[in-house]
């Protein structure tokens, strides 16, 4: 049998654990495609509507029966939705649509690491993983003067950031040289 105290410490662990998984389902349902994500449109039932496609400069796609797809900007679901919107009626009586991020835009980095350049991007990526697969910092470096060009400003100020910083697809990150 639970005491009261072990009951209000399960309690708690339950809700500490289904805040953190909410956490974690909304900053994956936030993203919003661009150019350059690669996504999988998937309509049940039907092979030749479901598709791997490359989002274009312009963040649109080619899709059968709808034509240019504007795609960037939304998120997933919200690109969903529209599919599912294009199709119903006219093509579908009523579509089941998937979309899916196979492989998001790459971020880049220069300055003073070991190769710098564009790499994958990955969820939960920070400055010093990013410098990491990038070979490292060289003696150079400077880890207080780092700084990040987010691809989603429009202005695209450069921002001084530490290495604990998350990156976001698109993104480039310069890390100065330190002169002492």
């Amino acid at each position: 049998m639970f005491t009261v105290n072990k009951k209000l410490h399960y309690l708690l662990l339950m809700f500490f654990f289904t805040v953190i998984s909410g956490v974690n389902a909304q900053s994956s349902s936030d993203y919003r495609l661009g150019a350059g994500d690669k996504i999988r449109i998937t309509v049940f039932g039907q092979q030749d509507l479901s598709i791997e496609s490359i989002l274009n400069d312009k963040g649109t796609i080619d899709y059968p029966f709808l034509g240019q797809v504007q795609a960037a900007g939304k998120t997933a679901a919200e690109f969903q939705n529209l599919i599912h919107v294009g199709l119903k009626g006219d093509y579908l009586i009523n579509p089941t649509v998937s979309v899916s991020i196979i492989e998001y835009r790459p971020f880049f980095i220069d300055g003073e690491v070991e190769k710098p350049g564009a790499y994958p991007f990955q969820p939960g990526l920070t400055i010093s993983k990013a410098s990491a697969l990038a070979g490292g910092y060289t003696e150079r470096a400077s880890l207080s003067k780092i700084f990040i060009i987010r691809s989603n400003d429009p202005q695209q100020k450069s921002v001084n950031v530490d290495s604990n910083a998350l990156l976001q697809p698109g993104d480039i990150v310069t890390v100065k040289q330190s002169y002492f």
